[in-house]
């Protein structure tokens, strides 16, 4: 992967995606990254963290964050029309969003593009490239069903913030990365974040 459009809505998990965009950098991924208000909002809550609002800005406060990683990082904003993500001509070499809320994956689901971060999903899975969507609620109604339903056939891939716990977890970090690790692997990005099934950690 050398390019990969990273969405952050409104959902509660905004550590996966702070999470995410650390690992993808540390593997030298072009990150376009587009981030809705309401993610602005929870990262606020869950993390005490205030973003930016200004693309540039958020971009060196993120770059601050996580200095050093050779991966390029770009953020753009809901009605970025001119941005590399909103045409098929240009698109990404796959799209994640995560968090991912319903109203989001319902969006997308249905095909719209009020908005850059449903304009890119849509590019994404014109072009047929990978779509992987990381929602994070419970329980999930017969409409969220349906609309996750409606996107694997075509072509997304579903990928709750579900994680496991038969690698012992001792940290909160440890539970992100167990979600983050399988968003890599849908991305064919090694990582070393925790063992596989059956091979012992070092």
């Amino acid at each position: 992967m050398k390019r990969v459009t990273l969405a952050w809505t409104g959902a509660s998990g905004m550590a996966y995606g702070l999470r995410l965009l650390e690992c993808l950098l540390a593997a030298g991924v072009t990150v376009d990254l587009l981030v809705s208000q309401a993610a602005r909002i929870v990262a606020r809550q869950e993390m005490d963290l205030t973003l930016a609002s200004g693309n540039d800005e958020l971009a060196r406060q993120l770059r601050e964050r996580y200095p050093g990683l050779p991966g390029a990082l770009r953020v753009f904003g809901r009605e970025a029309w001119f941005s590399p993500a909103a045409s098929g001509s240009n698109p990404a070499d796959a799209m994640v969003v995560c968090p991912c809320t319903m109203g989001s994956l319902a969006a997308i689901a249905q095909g719209l593009a009020d908005n850059l971060i449903e304009r890119a999903a849509d590019v994404i899975l014109k072009e047929r490239r990978p779509l992987i969507l990381v929602p994070r609620e419970t329980p999930f109604s017969l409409i969220h069903l349906r609309n996750m339903t409606r996107l694997a056939e075509a072509g997304a891939t579903i990928l709750p913030a579900n994680p496991g716990f038969y690698h012992r977890p001792q940290t909160v970090e440890a539970v992100v990365d167990f979600i983050i690790a399988r968003v890599l692997d849908h991305l064919a990005i090694a990582h070393s974040l925790m063992p596989r099934w059956g091979e012992q950690a070092e």
